[in-house]
Order: structure tokens, then sequence, then C-alpha cells
């Protein structure tokens, strides 16, 4: 294996509430260090249904929940995570509570933070979320990874937000043309991968199998990228 390579799959599973045996097959196949999850578990009896959803997953919980409301990051025995943390975004009244979840983790010696979340269906509310999201990573030195369902597409004003200075991996695969949403008939590239310039995009993929088409109602989208090693690190 190539020093510093690393899968991150993103990956919307509806709640759980298509084919749970399927979804878990598709995980496993796909076989990710890092796996970005939107609507996991997020209230009750969370944490045991996180748990079982990780261990269905054959990865393990580093961060997410309830405290990130469905957003989770889970990796497999490869990615060593150094620090977590979770943030919830302001509550619009009447609308459907976000955050996001961040992990930052290392392969070997090559560090990277992750984060995920899945943005709000109002588009100004997502566009202020989106800036949220990249003020709580200002701070981060080493090369991030966002996973995320953005809930628009690349013209949208959240998606800019999301890749601005940054990589869209599917604009770094030439694979725009690659929706994610809806599953039957997808018209809509709403599931993205963005990455540090400083990490090199591989290949980039959208999972359309007959397995994902019993998963969930998006299809999983997944990279694999090359992590530098930074001085110091």
């Amino acid at each position: 294996m190539t020093e510093g390579a690393l899968r991150v799959l993103t990956y919307n599973v509806h709640g759980q509430r298509d084919d749970r045996a399927a979804l878990a097959e598709v995980v496993r196949a796909v076989a990710a260090d890092v796996v970005i999850v939107q609507e996991g578990p997020r209230r009750f009896g969370w944490r045991n249904r996180t748990a079982n959803l990780a261990r269905a997953f054959g990865a393990v919980l580093a961060v997410g929940g309830l405290p990130s409301l469905g957003n989770l990051i889970l990796t497999d025995m490869r990615v060593h995570v150094h620090r977590t943390w979770t943030t919830r975004f302001p509550l619009t009244p009447g609308r459907h509570m976000r955050g996001a979840a961040f992990a930052e983790c290392s392969v070997g010696r090559r560090r990277f933070t992750v984060a995920g979340t899945h943005l709000s269906l109002d588009a100004a509310e997502r566009a202020s979320q989106a800036e949220l999201l990249r003020a709580e990573l200002s701070a981060v030195r080493t090369p991030v990874v966002i996973g995320a369902d953005v809930n628009e597409t690349s013209g949208g004003a959240a998606w800019r937000t999301l890749a601005d200075g940054l990589t869209d991996a599917a604009v770094a695969a030439d694979a725009t043309d690659r929706c994610t949403f809806p599953l039957h008939g997808p018209t809509g590239r709403i599931d993205g991968i963005f990455t540090d310039p400083r990490i090199e995009v591989v290949r980039y993929d959208v999972v359309d199998t007959p397995l994902t088409r019993r998963a969930s109602d998006h299809f999983p989208v997944v990279a694999d990228l090359i992590v530098p090693e930074l001085p110091g690190t």
C-alpha cells in the first residue's frame, strides 16, 4: 500500500430505514479507512444503535451520534484517532437541528482532520451552516477532509463555501457528472468530499450497484487519497 494512502467514504444512510443488510454489505465492500455517515443514530438508544452500526460496517466509532445530531465518523484499525469534537448549528424554530462531527487522525506519521456534516434543506440556513463549519476548521493546521450531504449542488452558496480553498474530489477526478441523489433517477450531485489541496485525489467514485439501490436513498461517495507527511509531524 502506498504510504499515506487513505480511502474515505461519505454516505447518507437514510436513518437505516432501508435494507440494513445491504447497507452493511455496501460499506464493508468499499473497505474505507474512514467512513463519514449522515443520518446516523441521534435519538433514543443512540449509543447502542451507533455501536451496532459501526460493528455492522466492520469499523470503530471515532465520534458522533446525539452530540453531532446523527453525523458519525468511523475508522478502521489503520487510523489512529488523536482527538474528537462536535458542534451543533443554531436551531431555527420549526426546522431540523443539525450539527457536525470532527476527528483529528493519522495514518502512520501523516496527520489529517476529518469533518462530517449534513446541511439544511433551506438555502439561507445551509449557507450559514457551511460558514460555521469552515470557521470551526479555521484553526486546524492538519490537512482537512470534509464529507457532507450538502443538500444542494455545486452551484449553491453552501457548496461554494465548503469548496473554497479546498479540492472538490469529483472535480479533481473529472467526475462531476456522477449524481448522488435521488436514488431512482438521480439528478444532482449533492453529496461531496472536499480535501485540502495538499492531499492528492487518486480516485473518486459514486457507487451505483444493485446493493446500493437497496441500502439508502443516496448513493455512497468514495475517494482514494494520499495524505502528505508535513514537517514537524
